[in-house]
């Protein structure tokens, strides 16, 4: 288990433990194949151990639902809401009511043990809300999530980028992207001020609404798939109080191999975009931590920068 700070054991019952900041977490199937190249739950494991100072400060505070493939990513998932029945009780959990009454127990993976545990569940992908605990109703950002439709992929997707980036300018704002490390990309306008989903949902929709007028042979705002043949839906719908996005640093299991949700600049959307080539817009679990080593956290500025709300009337003229 390289890259861990922490002791490895074998208990009496054959189970791995490993010691973290003073919490033994057990750790079982480490040789299990995942992935159909190969890749095993305890190369999940090592790759968030390697990732964490990286991606724990972009989920600290926030719930996530777990997405787990404890069968391997060809055998389906599931997703897991409450926290499952076993978790231990370091890890923190936050009560939220539940619309038709009763509370969900989310996970919020504050630490590196916590991490640990989930990605021993099978959890492969860290999906996160836009708010952190306990104001459940304020995003610390606004989210526009582009997903290619039949006959379009990446590459229309970061041709529909510029376009949501040149509004939010417009708008005074400035946003930074990330690829999902499946087939889109997520933009993220960061607000770090005090604004509920009650204005940024309005306000994406707008905008999303405003494209689609403007470029409709490229752009659709409506979720029917039906009408997304060579297009990209830009899901607006994502700001909300009761829908997570992949985190930033998250692998994803939509493919035979395992990719990484990453931050790329705009430069770098351009030269895929000029060289017509999407491989520039992906990378594997290794690539990804090499990339860090070299360019640093290029989603360090969602965590910081402040917008205010002001910023957010567009004209839908």
């Amino acid at each position: 288990m390289a890259g861990a700070t922490a002791a490895l054991y074998m208990s009496e019952s054959k189970k791995h433990e490993i010691d973290i900041d003073g919490r033994r977490v057990v750790l079982t199937n480490l040789d299990k194949v995942l992935f159909p190249s190969g890749f095993t739950k305890g190369q999940v494991i090592d790759f968030y151990i390697h990732v964490s100072n990286r991606l724990l400060p972009h989920i600290q505070g926030r719930p996530i639902t777990l997405k787990r493939y404890p069968g391997g990513t060809r055998a389906g998932h599931f997703y897991e809401k409450n926290a499952p029945q076993q978790t231990p009780d370091w890890v923190r959990t936050f009560d939220v009511p539940r619309r038709e009454g009763g509370v969900i127990h989310y996970v919020v993976p504050d630490d590196l043990p916590s991490l640990v545990w989930a990605a021993n569940t099978a959890n492969l992908e860290i999906h996160p809300f836009l708010h952190r605990v306990p104001e459940i109703d304020q995003p610390t950002a606004v989210v526009f999530d582009l997903d290619p439709g039949e006959g379009s992929g990446i590459l229309t997707c970061a041709r529909v980028a510029f376009l949501v980036k040149d509004a939010l300018a417009q708008a005074g704002l400035e946003a930074w992207p990330k690829v999902s490390g499946s087939k889109g990309i997520q933009i993220y306008a960061p607000l770090n001020s005090p604004v509920t989903y009650a204005e940024t949902q309005p306000f994406a929709k707008r905008l999303a609404e405003r494209l689609e007028a403007d470029r409709p042979d490229l752009v659709i705002a409506t979720m029917a798939k039906a009408k997304r043949i060579n297009k990209v839906f830009i899901d607006w719908s994502q700001n909300s109080d009761f829908k997570t996005t992949v985190a930033v640093y998250s692998l994803r299991a939509g493919q035979d191999e395992p990719h990484v949700s990453m931050p790329v600049t705009w430069a770098e959307l351009e030269r895929a975009l000029a060289r017509r080539n999407s491989a520039y817009l992906y990378w594997a679990p290794d690539a990804a931590l090499k990339r860090l080593e070299k360019v640093g956290d290029l989603f360090q500025p969602v965590l910081t920068k402040q917008q205010k709300l002001a910023a957010l009337t567009v004209s839908t003229a």
